[in-house]
């Protein structure tokens, strides 16, 4: 059952976003104890996870997107990252078999979830990565109030200044005003500030989105030591490192919550935006290699906490999406169902309270390789190359994805054949 809240818009929870880039499911402390991730591990123990997370386009651009609209990324013409300026509408991938323009910006028509917030009297917040295109498609022009830390860029130049290219220098990042400050730090810095000297009488939400722990793996040099002395090396210790820069950032912006008293009324997500680019054991695939829509590039950490509402050290192993994000959102800010008609996504509020949701199909799409397409059903999923090759995978009993089982499972695999290319006809447009 939902919950109701008067009009009084103080009595309406603060919403944080915490958005990583490239942040693999394996690398949490919880799971894996070379990394160091207290903050998150409390986070976890604190609140509700949600063990089978996925992203339907697992990529940059379109994973923010789905994020924001609550929609399915191919449904927007986005089944790539953004890779061009704005003088060219549709971007073309070279490799790409299916030869598929690629939108590089995301529509001001799209209906975002800072939008819709807004409606219910929330002030948006925006820091760090955006990647939906240049200036004037920027967070201020998609429903956010203020924006922080924005760039056109996919990534930095390095994490220590200067950290982008001049002409995606939006915020003078460089050494001439910044000493050799940490770009994670940096932007922290920013959103704690927010949180201290927020004092408007309306809830806010904080859409953190960062830039770690994408490449450049460029870590923070006192984390790099550590890991260097515990055995990492080269690559994989700088991403370590920027994995434990990037818990610290969540200790500290809980902390700046609890300092301002808000944190009981404050609900925290914390998610990836796609698999990372190294080993993802034991789940398959990932960023790269040709994988991407296996386990290790598609599901990532997921992790909410709803004071009163979440159970502690509590996890769901149903098969959500982040085209769920926006519904959640609207039916947390106005306490009644989300009635959207555009959007794709379910709300996890009956999950957060413990309850169930039907099975449904979950769909997946990208245009880059011969991989493209995915369609799971419960612990059932069936992947599929424009070579004309089909994969099927019970994930829940074979979560590394090892014994296909297409020769095998011919119904299954025959009733996922025709619901993916059935929702093929409907969600992917025609060129």
């Amino acid at each position: 059952m939902l919950i109701t809240f008067s009009c009084h818009a103080q009595e309406k929870p603060n919403v944080v976003i915490l958005f990583v880039d490239d942040y693999g499911w394996s690398d949490v402390g919880y799971r894996n104890s070379k990394f160091h991730t207290p903050n998150i591990n409390q986070l976890k123990n604190e609140g509700l996870e949600f063990t089978r997370a996925y992203i339907p386009t697992p990529t940059c651009s379109p994973s923010r997107a789905t994020l924001l609209t609550g929609k399915e990324a191919i449904r927007m013409e986005l089944p790539r990252h953004i890779s061009g300026g704005a003088d060219n509408e549709y971007n073309y991938w070279p490799n790409d078999p299916a030869k598929m323009p690629s939108r590089n910006w995301l529509q001001l028509e799209e209906i975002t979830y800072a939008e819709r917030l807004k409606e219910f009297g929330y002030y948006n917040m925006f820091i760090g990565k955006w990647h939906l295109g240049e200036e004037p498609y920027y967070p201020i022009h998609q429903g956010f109030d203020e924006q922080f830390g924005v760039t056109s860029a996919s990534h930095p130049k390095s994490y220590y200044p200067p950290y982008f290219n001049s002409k995606n220098d939006t915020y003078n990042f460089s050494k001439n005003s910044l000493k050799n400050d940490y770009l994670t730090d940096v932007l922290t810095d920013k959103a704690v500030s927010f949180i201290e000297n927020y004092d408007k009488d309306k809830p806010f939400v904080l859409s953190f989105w960062y830039y770690n722990v994408h490449s450049p793996h460029v870590g923070r040099t006192d984390w790099v030591k550590k890991y260097k002395e515990e055995g990492f090396e080269g690559a994989y210790a700088e991403y370590a490192a920027m994995v434990s820069a990037t818990d610290e950032s969540v200790g500290r912006v809980r902390k700046a919550l609890e300092d301002k008293g808000i944190a009981n009324n404050t609900v925290i997500l914390l998610i990836s935006d796609q698999g990372g680019k190294f080993t993802n054991a034991p789940l398959s695939g990932g960023k790269i290699g040709g994988n991407t829509l296996g386990e290790g590039g598609a599901r990532v950490p997921f992790i909410v906490y709803y004071p009163s509402v979440t159970t502690a050290n509590s996890v769901c192993d149903s098969p959500i999406q982040t085209i769920d994000v926006y519904p959640t959102l609207v039916e947390i800010a106005s306490g009644k169902r989300c009635l959207d008609k555009q959007i794709n996504g379910k709300s996890l509020l009956p999950l957060i309270h413990g309850e169930t949701l039907e099975t449904r199909d979950l769909y997946f799409f990208r245009s880059y390789e011969d991989q493209y397409a995915a369609i799971m059903n419960g612990n059932w999923k069936l992947i599929k190359y424009r070579s004309g090759k089909y994969k099927l995978f019970n994930v829940k009993e074979d979560i590394s994805e090892k014994k296909d089982l297409i020769n095998e499972e011919i119904e299954i695999g025959k009733t996922l054949k025709t619901k993916l290319l059935n929702w093929e006809k409907e969600a992917v447009p025609s060129y």
